[in-house]
């Protein structure tokens, strides 16, 4: 349990008076719970009897919630948005059920391929980018030369 359940428990079991002066105590100087003093010490005026002059019933109306949808995760069309009545309709790349579109995955993907291609490009063109391509180049010739080394050495044993 936390500190404040374990604070919350001991309130909750404490009278109604002794409660009262808790909270007085508690929002005393503090201009943003003046209101909740205000009627902490009123309450307490009237010896911590409540007079219930507001009204509570069970025809609670709740607002317009929409459902929650079986698909967790996925995008779903809002219902602000009109969908046409035809089949499979699909709304910005995503269908009825909230599953992308084949044509949305395409566009991403060589939207990110593109992406990756001009950061290649651009990369090459800087004074790093040109220095990590020579140092490949290097290494890559230097491999070809030793494997060159390797391949004449093991002809000669054949061979001998």
């Amino acid at each position: 349990m936390s500190d404040t359940s374990d604070i919350a428990a001991l309130l909750a079991a404490l009278p109604d008076a002794d409660l009262l002066a808790v909270v007085l105590a508690a929002t005393t100087g503090r201009p943003g719970l003046e209101q909740l003093h205000l009627v902490a010490a009123e309450l307490a005026a009237r010896g911590g009897h409540i007079e219930a002059d507001f009204d509570v019933t069970s025809d609670t109306t709740l607002p317009d919630v929409p459902p929650v949808s079986e698909t967790f995760g996925q995008v779903v069309p809002s219902a602000e948005i009109p969908l046409p009545t035809t089949g499979n309709a699909e709304v910005g790349g995503y269908s009825r059920s909230g599953v992308p579109t084949f044509e949305s995955v395409r566009d991403k993907v060589e939207q990110r391929f593109g992406t990756a291609q001009g950061m290649d490009e651009l990369s090459s063109q800087t004074p790093a980018g040109r220095s990590v391509e020579e140092q490949w180049e290097a290494r890559d010739k230097a491999a070809r030369e030793r494997l060159d080394r390797i391949r004449k050495s093991v002809r000669r044993n054949d061979s001998g």
